[in-house]
């Protein structure tokens, strides 16, 4: 089995961002995804960000999950878990802000993929998610898809 992954995209970088897209590969390589509707409150949007994931705001809109429903599906999935993330600064900040407007309490840990690899692995961890990348769709990036690209990196 292999370490439980979390990826989120979000609307941006820095004050005001927001998450848009979480995924998880689950320990037996199976991958969940789910949009995220942003609240009214949540208006910080980059084109560049965007440009990157590929979901405009529009499509958020339309058919994201509202917030709470999202948050009460990550607790079922990961209750009582220790999920990881390869941006532990970004992710958790974003899953923070997540179930805080959710208004419920987050039932899984989160925590740095890193704390996980041996020294080597650690030296050669970009490299390795960057070949990993090409190999499978790199021009999509996506929570699920990253996500699983960097649990088979764990595992080489």
């Amino acid at each position: 089995m292999h370490p439980l992954v979390i990826d989120v995209e979000a609307s941006g970088f820095g004050p005001g961002s927001y998450p848009i897209e979480v995924g998880v590969a689950m320990p037996d390589g199976k991958v969940r995804c789910m949009i995220i509707r942003p609240i009214p409150e949540w208006q910080h949007w980059d084109e560049q960000a965007e440009s990157l994931h590929g979901i405009s705001r529009e499509i958020l809109l339309e058919f994201g999950s509202p917030v709470r429903e999202v948050a009460e599906q990550l607790n079922q999935w990961l209750e009582g878990e220790m999920v990881y993330s390869d941006a532990w600064g970004n992710d958790s900040s974003w899953l923070a802000l997540l179930f805080d407007a959710a208004g419920i309490r987050q039932a899984f840990k989160l925590d740095s993929l890193f704390t996980l690899l041996s020294k080597k692995q650690i030296k050669t961890w970009h490299e390795t998610k960057d070949k990993l990348s090409s190999e499978n769709d790199s021009q999509r990036h996506r929570a699920s898809h990253d996500a699983r690209i960097i649990q088979k990196t764990y595992q080489l």
